[in-house]
């Protein structure tokens, strides 16, 4: 029967991370879509460019403009075409893109770059904006003999060793999978690969993701973690997808994780930079694509279905 608040944050909280999502990513708030994409490579940012110029060049039925960091906007030619703006005379420190559309019904992708308080700093400030789901979409370490580099993984648990969040949210508090988040970024990959049921599992394996706070751990005595691992489960290993899913569940945003495989270090495949190179111009448009895919599928639900109630505490506040 006692008062209880009627948003999630408060209003000096809000008024700082608007501040703070200026500084980091080079574009206002205003700009930021209701759909995010996390990753932590250039190569995804320069082809999420790519593409919505062509879409603004082609009159792309739905989105209407392109801005880049500094609030540079290129406008959808249906709507006139024209730029505005100008482009930000240094990169930010985690530049957005965004394909806008009416009631910011687009799409955000934010290059956090590498590591768990990087993953925190972001989500931290971009919860304030009530999205409706955010997804990582990056590179992990496979952890299974079967899988090839290239391959998918899609988080249904996640091991907590990240520890930016332990202070704020107990290890001890599962973070659990997301059906209706699961199923789009599982048809997303079946459309654009066009492969389904069993062959889909040919290239993606589904379950635990690991993520670590130390990048080298590959240096030290693998005997206590590669325990840990198999104790687990883990099928994947990465630095920012469990950060990222555990701050969706803490600030009620539906998250996902769809990673691919760059390199498998308990069986002697390591990231070197000739394989990279390789991997990177052969792998990005396709993984990229996927994630495009499914965050128009959760775009195209009805909001009170993407709002999972396991989100939802004994006392919550409205949504948005």
């Amino acid at each position: 029967g006692g008062p209880y608040p009627l948003a999630h944050f408060t209003a000096p909280r809000v008024d700082y991370s608007l501040q703070r999502l200026s500084h980091y990513t080079g574009t206002e708030a205003d700009h930021f879509q209701n759909f995010v994409i996390f990753t932590n490579y250039g190569f995804y940012m320069d082809e999420f460019a790519r593409v919505a110029q062509r879409y603004m060049e082609d009159g792309h039925p739905e989105y209407e403009s392109f801005v880049e960091p500094g609030g540079f906007v290129t406008l959808n030619k249906r709507l006139g075409g024209g730029t505005s703006g100008l482009r930000a005379t240094r990169t930010p420190q985690m530049p957005a893109l965004h394909l806008t559309m009416p009631r910011n019904r687009g799409i955000t992708i934010v290059n956090i770059g590498v590591g768990p308080s990087n993953a925190k700093t972001a989500t931290d400030h971009i919860a304030v904006l009530r999205p409706h789901a955010w997804i990582m979409l990056g590179h992990c370490a496979g952890l299974r003999n079967s899988q090839e580099l290239g391959d998918y993984v899609l988080a249904h648990a996640y091991l907590r060793e990240d520890h930016v969040l332990d202070a704020d949210l107990p290890v001890t508090v599962p973070i659990p999978a997301l059906a209706e988040v699961q199923v789009a970024l599982e048809q997303a990959v079946a459309e654009i690969t066009h492969l389904e049921g069993i062959e889909t599992k040919r290239i993606m394996r589904t379950g635990t993701v690991a993520t670590f706070d130390n990048r080298n751990w590959e240096l030290r005595d693998q005997a206590e973690i590669t325990r840990q691992l198999s104790q687990s489960r883990a099928v994947a290993l990465d630095m920012e997808s469990a950060t990222i899913a555990a701050n969706g569940f803490r600030f009620r945003v539906p998250y996902g994780t769809l990673l691919c495989v760059s390199d498998k270090p308990l069986h002697g495949e390591l990231k070197l930079p000739g394989m990279a190179s390789d991997f990177y111009r052969t792998q990005v448009n396709r993984h990229f694509q996927i994630g495009l895919r499914a965050m128009e599928i959760l775009r195209d639900q009805p909001p009170e279905r993407l709002h999972s109630r396991k989100l939802r505490s004994f006392a919550e506040t409205a949504f948005q």
